[in-house]
C-alpha cells in the first residue's frame, strides 16, 4: 500500500487542498491561501524613504565591519598555525599543557559572543526606527489589521 492510498484528502477540484467548510465571510490571516493573501504594502515607496535608507545603512555601518573584523580574527589562526607552528605550540606555563594555539582558538568562542553581544545592542537602537517604518508602511497601505 503506497503513501498515495494512505492519503484521505478531500479532492475538492481546487487549485488548493483547503476547503472552505461552514464560512460564507472571509477567512481569517492564517486561513488564507497565497492568492488571498494580498501584500499590501508598498515596498517599493518604503525602501524609497529615508528612514529605511538611514535603517539600512545603519545596519550595513555595523555589520561590515564586524563580519571583516570577525574574518581577520578567525583566518589569523590559521595563518599562525600554518606559518608560526613553533610560536604556537609554546604551553602557557600557567595552564598546564594548554598551547597558545588551543588559547587563541578557544578566544574565538569568546568573539562570537562579544560581536553577536555587540550586534543585539546595536540592533536594540534600530528598533524604534524599524517599528517607525513599519507603522508608516501600514498606515500609507491603509490596513490596520497588523
Amino acid at each position: 500500500m503506497g503513501k498515495k492510498d494512505l492519503d484521505r484528502t478531500i479532492s475538492v477540484g481546487a487549485e488548493t487542498d483547503v476547503s472552505r467548510i461552514g464560512r460564507a465571510d472571509a477567512p481569517p490571516p492564517h486561513e488564507q491561501t497565497a492568492d488571498e493573501d494580498i501584500d499590501v504594502v508598498d515596498w517599493d515607496f518604503v525602501a524609497s524613504t529615508s528612514d529605511f535608507k538611514t535603517l539600512v545603512e545603519s545596519r550595513a555601518r555595523f555589520l561590515i565591519p564586524a563580519t571583516i573584523f570577525f574574518l581577520v580574527y578567525y583566518f589569523t589562526l590559521l595563518v599562525l598555525v600554518g606559518f608560526f607552528p613553533t610560536f604556537m605550540s609554546q604551553t602557557v606555563s600557567w595552564l598546564g599543557p594548554v598551547n597558545l594555539a588551543y588559547l587563541f582558538a578557544l578566544s574565538q568562542f569568546l568573539m562570537v559572543g562579544l560581536v553577536a553581544w555587540a550586534y543585539v545592542r546595536h540592533a536594540k537602537r534600530l528598533d524604534a526606527l524599524t517599528s517607525k517604518i513599519r507603522r508608516e508602511a501600514i498606515t500609507a497601505s491603509g490596513d490596520q489589521t497588523s
